[in-house]
């Protein structure tokens, strides 16, 4: 799946304007898929703490190299039927948040079921009557009932690839997670050439894990946009139902008794 996003964005986003997120403990899974990357590419996470230290860790290495950037997060977990029509769709989005600085652009995907598991985007009015519309509320893995009702008002899933200016972004970490931002501008600040690796592992012993979709996202409606899509077949592959429904394998189930720049970053699982 790493492979597939290389080779899905490398269209869009020269390869030295592309950063890898990745954490310590997953190296046996992707080193030797990377020999081809250089060092300094690879954000090395020492720990795996949840979705919002990756995302401040990367914005604020980015921050540092061009505050200016425009920046794209791409998960990795992420099927895509069209790799043309996401193409599309992101250059899209990517002149969309040159256009609208203040706020984050979320790929927001037409949905085929009341899906319980993804985050759903309520869309508001069209900014400056274009393709992108304000973000009226954010709901975090709804009930089944309250999906239903959504998917019938015209919601949409959340893909989490998400587009947006670096201060933007960091904006809104500043507003939610203030205590994460100031742990890694501190470290920035201290670390010396050669020494980020104990840094990094220094810091990650002190901070909580957090989640972006429920603690930045989910709090900050009104600095987001979002950018409908249709046709992409896209699908998250975090529980094996979907990777099997991804590779058309068909499945039998059973019962017994009761007893499954532009700067682009790949966000593995």
């Amino acid at each position: 799946m790493l492979d597939q996003t290389r080779r899905r964005l490398s269209g869009m986003i020269e390869d030295e304007q592309m950063l890898l997120v990745l954490t310590q403990t997953h190296e046996r899974f992707y080193a030797d898929q990377l020999g081809d990357v250089a060092r300094q590419r690879l954000l090395i996470q020492p720990y795996n703490h949840g979705t919002a230290p990756a995302i401040a860790y990367s914005l604020t290495h980015i921050h540092r190299i061009d505050s200016e950037a425009v920046t794209g997060f791409f998960p990795s977990d992420h099927h895509f039927a069209d790799d043309e029509a996401f193409a599309s769709h992101m250059e899209l989005a990517f002149t969309q948040a040159e256009q609208h600085p203040e706020r984050v652009l979320l790929l927001g995907v037409a949905p085929d079921s009341p899906e319980e598991a993804y985050g759903w985007i309520e869309p508001g009015t069209s900014l400056d009557s274009g393709p992108v519309y304000e973000v009226r509320c954010f709901w975090e893995k709804p009930s089944r009932r309250i999906a239903g009702r959504l998917m019938r008002g015209g919601c949409l899933w959340n893909s989490f690839v998400m587009v947006g200016r670096v201060s933007a972004f960091l904006k809104m970490i500043r507003l939610t997670l203030p205590d994460l931002l100031e742990s890694f501008d501190a470290m920035w600040a201290s670390v010396s050439p050669g020494m980020e690796v104990s840094a990094l592992r220094a810091l990650y012993s002190k901070i909580p894990a957090s989640n972006f979709s429920d603690e930045v996202l989910s709090v900050r409606p009104g600095d987001l946009a979002v950018l409908p899509a249709r046709g992409l077949g896209w699908s998250d592959l975090g529980e094996p139902q979907r990777a099997l429904s991804a590779l058309s394998i068909p499945t039998i189930g059973w019962n017994r008794g009761g007893q499954g720049i532009r700067q682009g970053l790949e966000v593995p699982a």
